[in-house]
């Protein structure tokens, strides 16, 4: 931790954590800037990631729990260091382990949230593996929308993210995602009256 924060109390670093956890509602996924449409911050991006999580450990009868804490502090440290997207990925490069391990100095957290961490770095486990692949699956289904919305490049993505993933799992979930509307889960609920009329949701029974 940097000198000037090493005094204060357990409760006090606390504090600042959860501080700088907010900080992710504020920091934008940049990739979005060259795709030309599309916007996320990596707070809006965590959430879905760990809900992915869950869902493929479900599906794969792993842990749960090692898997969504994976996913829920996969991109902690960019709340120092800003999102890298590919391009930028080129030319930049960020020490994320010193971002984390400054991150959580202090607040007797270290030992309970960096090992999640450097499994998810290691990528040996079948737990890490899924969560890399909600980070992906995340993507994936920001860029199905945007293809459903027109944009040309988002297929070109689309076909790149699809070869990072690393578990039929997450193959499985892909394939059924590059089928689906991405409206349809709210559009095709009520009968096509109901957009007419909103008088005939008791048709659906």
């Amino acid at each position: 931790m940097m000198k000037q924060l090493a005094n204060r109390d357990k409760m006090t670093r606390l504090a600042d954590f959860l501080f700088e956890v907010g900080m992710l509602r504020k920091t934008p996924r940049t990739g979005y800037q060259f795709l030309g449409s599309g916007s996320e911050s990596v707070a809006d991006h965590s959430h879905r990631v760990s809900v992915l999580g869950y869902v493929l450990a479900d599906m794969a009868g792993a842990d749960m729990a090692r898997t969504v804490f994976m996913c829920l502090f996969h991109d902690l440290h960019e709340a120092r260091t800003g999102d890298f997207n590919y391009v930028n990925s080129i030319y930049n490069k960020s020490d994320r382990n010193q971002s984390l391990r400054h991150t959580l100095s202090g607040t007797g957290l270290e030992d309970k949230i960096f090992p999640h961490w450097e499994e998810l770095e290691e990528g040996d486990t079948l737990e890490s593996k899924l969560a890399h692949d909600a980070d992906q699956l995340d993507f994936i289904l920001n860029l199905k929308e945007e293809k459903d919305m027109g944009n040309p490049y988002a297929a070109k993505w689309l076909e790149s993210a699809l070869k990072r993933l690393r578990t039929e799992e997450g193959q499985q979930l892909a394939d059924k995602i590059a089928e689906t509307d991405h409206t349809d889960w709210w559009f095709l609920g009520p009968p096509p009256s109901w957009w007419e009329n909103k008088k005939s949701l008791d048709e659906e029974d």
